[in-house]
């Protein structure tokens, strides 16, 4: 019988933290990662969100002031999301000169100073988070369990419309 009674309350446990991280999603800002002009990114996603997380150097190209003002019109927070978005970007060990580049492009193009920086795939090692925390918010794991995220190119680790509903 008692074995019975913990098990419930455990269960009890899980559900009430479940259903406050669902609430938490619910009515946290709606974020967008992956945003650039090299990948495709439908206006409906982009509208949906309050949050938009850009990539200022993607595929070797830095942000375009035409693209950055079409961003700009949608009166969005703007983040940034990787410097070049490479695969691990942040396993390699980078210094302040490289996080100062991305700033640089994104200053110049939006014209406002990044407050937020997530890594591509959420992946960074300690000496990286120490200097990129030394600039800006650093998002990382957490943000993505507690806010809806969702992805341009729809390749995150849940589906854009599986995001809507959890």
């Amino acid at each position: 019988m008692e074995k019975r009674r913990v098990l419930l309350v455990i269960g009890v446990i899980i559900i009430a933290i479940l259903a406050i991280i669902w609430l938490t999603r619910l009515f946290s800002p709606r974020q967008l990662d992956d945003l650039s002009p090299e990948i495709s990114c439908s206006k409906e996603l982009i509208e949906k969100s309050d949050v938009l997380y850009v990539i200022p150097r993607y595929g070797g190209w830095a942000l375009s002031k035409e693209f950055c003002q079409e961003i700009l019109a949608y009166n969005k927070t703007i983040a940034m999301h990787g410097i070049t978005h490479e695969y691990k970007e942040f396993l390699i060990p980078r210094n302040s000169s490289y996080i100062e580049q991305g700033i640089e492009i994104f200053l110049g193009c939006f014209n406002i100073t990044a407050r937020s920086f997530k890594p591509p795939q959420m992946a960074i090692t300690g000496e990286n988070e120490h200097i990129v925390r030394r600039y800006m918010h650093l998002d990382l794991k957490l943000n993505q369990v507690l806010h809806k995220v969702y992805h341009c190119d729809d390749a995150g680790l849940f589906p854009n419309w599986l995001i809507d509903i959890i």
